[in-house]
């Protein structure tokens, strides 16, 4: 049976790998300074879920489409690099990604591909143990994934997809309101800590990082409109 992705779930993952997130999240700090400067996409809860989900997964092969600057990308190879196995495969139309990544996350664990993801479909591993998703935000481009690659990929897998729930919900005719909706039909559930969506669960999420010391924030951004589900 696969793991249901939820708050008690997401809280022990944070109680189990507190130290190491705690490393982690100095060292991404580092990343935002000079000379990297590197620009944040995720927020800091749906950053940390992700890191989390992986360390828990142990995955041999990763899949990542939109890096853009890169932070998302090192998040994921942080995860990979403390579970001591596991590569990353990512696609980005801009290579904005390749100059910001540390060679002490890359090497030996990363291979980028520049180009529109939906031309590179063959290229992408059909034996990803998990999938990030934070391309074009459109309808259109969820229905090629729901279509054309969540098909190739094996149930059971974790995913995550980023800038769905900014608000209570989705605006019509958007990436979010196709996923969601594609869950819905699947029966499947999500789960968000989205402070505008489940209040609830971002302020106990975030009562358990203050009470690891984990509560220092790493942007000033606290959307976290992330969604995490696992693929059936």
């Amino acid at each position: 049976m696969h793991q249901i992705i939820d708050i008690d779930h997401i809280v022990r993952l944070y109680r189990t790998y507190a130290h190491d997130l705690d490393r982690v999240r100095e060292q991404q700090r580092e990343l935002l300074a000079p000379p990297t400067s590197l620009k944040a996409q995720l927020d800091d809860i749906e950053a940390e879920i992700t890191y989390l989900l992986l360390r828990e997964a142990r995955p041999e092969t990763v899949v990542e489409i939109g890096t853009f600057h890169g932070w998302s990308t090192t998040w994921i190879l942080q995860a990979l690099k403390d579970n001591g196995t596991g590569h990353l495969y990512s696609y980005d139309i801009v290579d904005h990604v390749a100059r910001n990544v540390p060679e002490r996350l890359s090497t030996g664990r990363w291979t980028f591909t520049q180009g529109d993801a939906r031309e590179n479909l063959e290229k992408i591993p059909d034996t990803a143990d998990f999938l990030f998703i934070d391309a074009a935000h459109s309808a259109s481009f969820a229905r090629w994934y729901i279509r054309e690659l969540f098909p190739r990929m094996r149930p059971g897998i974790p995913v995550c997809v980023h800038d769905v729930f900014h608000g209570r919900r989705p605006l019509p005719f958007t990436e979010g309101a196709v996923v969601l909706r594609w869950l819905a039909e699947q029966e499947n559930t999500c789960f968000t800590a989205s402070r505008a969506h489940a209040p609830e669960i971002h302020h106990r999420l975030n009562d358990v990082k203050r009470s690891l010391a984990l509560g220092h924030a790493l942007r000033d951004s606290r959307d976290n409109p992330m969604i995490f589900f696992t693929l059936r």
